[in-house]
């Protein structure tokens, strides 16, 4: 049976002489493929849906015209050799990544690994050079390491800076957002606040901390999940943690680097939650009492477990 695409159908007016411009760099930005003229097609997933509206929200708003829709090809066309397309697109992106890791010096390793990352995020069918693309970037870390560095040292739950902030994330939240804000709540910031935006805005208030968003002060770090980099960032080494974070990063980055029984399991719960509820306070109020008790399973001595969460107005 032909699988569903998402096909976005655009008219962009000619002036401004920049337009074209911007809306094709947002364009590539997401990965999409252009089919024909202004025709452009990403597969049917709720992520890329969510970047197809904003970039045709972002059209009409400058004068233009957009069109969006869910289409299956019968004929002209094959699924197969779309997706092909798609995994050549990362291939090449891969393999450029991994080129310019073997010639960059230290300067160049944090921007390198935010562009894995985007790159990753746009590799829909699984292309060849992913993990060759990784092991260039940690090649290129482990050669340009200072020896004799001193360790920085990481935020503690007790610095003033973090206490009865407001958190920010993606709306609709699943596995590593559902960890992490739980993660903040027990071994963070007790009096967290929590504000669920749409995956396009990245804007926040005064006072307010992203996390596993874009441009998010605590988000993914080359082939980590958020929940690893804040178990790192805050120094977090609690009983149970390192478990926690292996499941949560191969449901959330599905490499199967960990390979743990229990993740298959712990994934069908999250899924449940996420189904069960439609609003994400509800969703983070069950996924707290999970990792509660996934936490009381691995940890000899759990955290004495702190307020429910509160979502911010």
């Amino acid at each position: 049976m032909a699988q569903p695409w998402l096909l976005l159908i655009l008219r962009i007016p000619p002036k401004p002489d920049y337009l074209r411009v911007k809306i094709r760099r947002r364009l590539q930005a997401i990965g999409c493929l252009l089919l024909k003229n202004t025709v452009y097609l990403l597969p049917d997933r709720e992520d890329c849906r969510e970047d197809f509206e904003w970039v045709a929200k972002e059209v009409r708003e400058l004068g233009g015209e957009a069109v969006l829709s869910v289409s299956q090809f019968l004929e002209g066309m094959l699924d197969a050799e779309l997706e092909e397309q798609f995994r050549d697109a990362r291939a090449l992106d891969y393999s450029e990544l991994a080129t310019e890791a073997g010639t960059s010096g230290a300067d160049a390793l944090a921007r390198l690994r935010r562009r894995l990352e985007e790159v990753e995020a746009l590799d829909f069918f699984g292309a060849e050079g992913r993990a060759a693309a990784r092991s260039a970037l940690a090649e290129l870390a482990a050669r340009t390491a200072a020896p004799d560095a001193p360790a920085q040292p990481a935020a503690g739950r007790g610095e003033p800076s973090y206490e009865g902030r407001t958190w920010v994330t993606r709306a609709g939240i699943k596995v590593d957002r559902m960890a992490s804000a739980w993660l903040i709540l027990r071994f963070i910031d007790p009096r967290a606040q929590f504000r669920f935006v749409p995956a396009q805005d990245s804007a926040i208030r005064p006072g307010e901390l992203r996390f596993d968003m874009f441009e998010g002060e605590f988000t993914h770090e080359g082939d980590r999940c958020t929940f690893e980099v804040l178990c790192e960032r805050f120094g977090l080494r609690q009983p149970g943690l390192r478990f926690l974070a292996e499941v949560v990063h191969d449901l959330d980055l599905k490499d199967r680097k960990f390979q743990r029984p229990e993740t298959a399991g712990v994934g069908r719960l999250i899924g449940g939650i996420h189904a069960a509820h439609d609003h994400d306070d509800a969703r983070l109020e069950r996924a707290c009492a999970l990792f509660d008790d996934l936490l009381r399973g691995e940890a000899p001595a759990p955290p004495a477990l702190s307020p429910a969460p509160t979502r911010s107005p």
